[in-house]
């Protein structure tokens, strides 16, 4: 069997120089303030730079190390089945609007690329999406015809994979990339002429006024306009954790032996796969699911190891990492005004796993919005846009979250005692008439939190794949001390004694 490395680490995050941007230190005055350092941000606060405009990105980690750094890494106008998706939900001018837009977001990031001079191994390969099985067929069929109305050159073909499926689609000329390295290369050319990249500072709220006022670990920002681009909108205020389903995926990096795939490949069916090579190594992506289900086991990275030793002849998985995505209740991504009453408070969310390419044109939606210039996709992405067919699926987002905030409460406890607990594991203890969630590493030391999520107080789940505590509700995630790993929460869990 093919060894496999110890923890969880990015292929992008591991093989990209340092951020290298230093923390906010006191307050600060710009005209707009950009939250979150993720390709959404970070190319949103470029093309403002390029408009005229002073402003400051605020990155609680290093740039590029959430979502961003956690991807495949394909900008692709074909996506799977999203078009048909799209279409049977919303209607052909939805779809041909997101085509559209996502066909020149990829152009986009290679104009943006070649400008900045950004070195991220950028390259055009075909994209492929296909039937795994004859049951996957009726799929192919759909997007193939769901892209030709909205306007894609989409047509039959044969991916360069090492194994049999029943039919494939393909769209031409598009990218795959380093995409750390593409959004570092793009903070570096935000940050200087008064402009300023912050890692190291986590933005904690927003209070409305002239100007807005946005309160971080390190200090004040007051700000003519304030860009929320952290992956999760992190203000409660426009109801997103009703709107917005979290879910997880995983990924691989593995050296084989077989010819590495030229074209980007995906399956139209589950379990996913989703294929693409990287200079001399192959990345597999797979096995999505609910973030704080049951589902998040160590299985889910054995099962893409089991695929790539099947058909390429893995000989080292060299990196394992996982992402986190949400997706919108009509499975269109979340652009523009944050709640109908703020005209000077901005959103881009619910990329549904493909967000290096629609967060880039989320990013020239709201340059052009904030900018005050017309832009023909803007109404299509409108946050607050809600149908009378949308209504179903924003109601079971609810009732999920009811459930899931009762039904854990009257959970009995994995154990009695921290003692029950073994190394390398955790379990849900019983402490008073509330629940701790406790950690023993695998030097023995234990690791006790509060299992109430500092967000909305659902209680948090462990994710063995990863090692964190899980909100099931709406997808925050903590580390075995506590601290953020994933939004909407911006505050720590309560550490409790042993």
């Amino acid at each position: 069997m093919a060894p496999t490395t110890s923890a969880a680490e990015s292929l992008w995050l591991d093989t990209a120089p340092p951020g290298g941007h230093r923390p906010m230190d006191g307050d600060l005055e710009v005209d707009v303030a950009v939250l979150g350092g993720g390709i959404a941000g970070v190319t949103t606060a470029l093309l403002l730079k390029q408009d005229g405009a002073r402003v400051a990105v605020i990155e609680a980690h290093e740039v590029g190390s959430g979502a961003t750094g956690c991807t495949t890494a394909k900008v692709s106008a074909l996506q799977s089945t999203i078009l048909s998706t799209i279409l049977g939900r919303n209607g052909e001018e939805a779809a041909a609007v997101y085509a559209e837009a996502s066909l020149a977001a990829v152009e986009k990031v290679a104009e943006l690329a070649a400008q900045e001079a950004i070195d991220c191994d950028l390259e055009r390969r075909p994209a492929f999406t296909y039937a795994a099985g004859r049951g996957e067929l009726p799929a192919i069929e759909d997007e193939l015809e769901a892209a030709h109305k909205a306007g894609l050159d989409v047509e039959p073909a044969n991916p360069d994979l090492p194994y049999e499926v029943a039919g494939a689609i393909r769209l031409d000329d598009q990218l795959q990339f380093h995409p750390v390295r593409y959004v570092r290369g793009l903070a570096r050319s935000v940050d200087g002429d008064g402009s300023f990249v912050f890692e190291g500072t986590r933005a904690l709220g927003v209070h409305r006024g002239g100007p807005w006022r946005v309160r971080t670990t390190r200090g004040t920002i007051a700000a003519q306009q304030v860009v929320v681009a952290t992956h999760y909108p992190m203000l409660d205020r426009g109801l997103y954790f009703a709107r917005l389903k979290a879910e997880r995926s995983y990924c691989i990096a593995a050296r084989v032996r077989a010819p590495l795939p030229r074209g980007m490949s995906i399956s139209a069916g589950s379990p996913t796969r989703s294929v693409r090579s990287h200079r001399d190594l192959l990345i597999v992506g797979g096995e999505g699911h609910s973030t704080g289900g049951g589902e998040a086991t160590p299985e889910r990275f054995d099962r893409l190891e089991a695929f790539a030793r099947e058909h390429w002849g893995a000989e080292a998985i060299t990196h394992r990492w996982s992402a986190q995505d949400p997706v919108p209740w009509d499975h269109m991504p979340v652009i523009g005004r944050y709640d109908p009453t703020s005209s000077r408070l901005w959103v881009a969310s619910g990329f549904m796993k493909w967000g290096l390419t629609s967060a880039t044109f989320g990013a020239m939606i709201l340059a052009d919005a904030i900018g005050g210039r017309d832009n023909g996709w803007a109404a299509r992405f409108d946050p607050n846009r809600l149908s009378l067919r949308s209504v179903h699926e924003v109601a079971q987002l609810g009732a999920k979250f009811s459930f899931d905030f009762v039904t854990d409460r009257v959970r009995p406890a994995d154990a009695g005692s921290a003692a029950e607990v073994p190394p390398g594991e955790a379990r849900v203890v019983r402490d008073g008439l509330g629940k701790t969630g406790v950690y023993r590493d695998e030097e023995g030391t234990l690791h006790a939190v509060s299992l109430r999520c500092t967000h909305l107080a659902c209680l948090l789940r462990w994710n063995g794949a990863e090692r964190s505590w899980d909100c099931p509700c709406h997808g925050s995630r903590f580390d075995v001390d506590g601290e953020v790993l994933e939004g909407p929460a911006v505050n720590a869990l309560e550490r409790r004694p042993i």
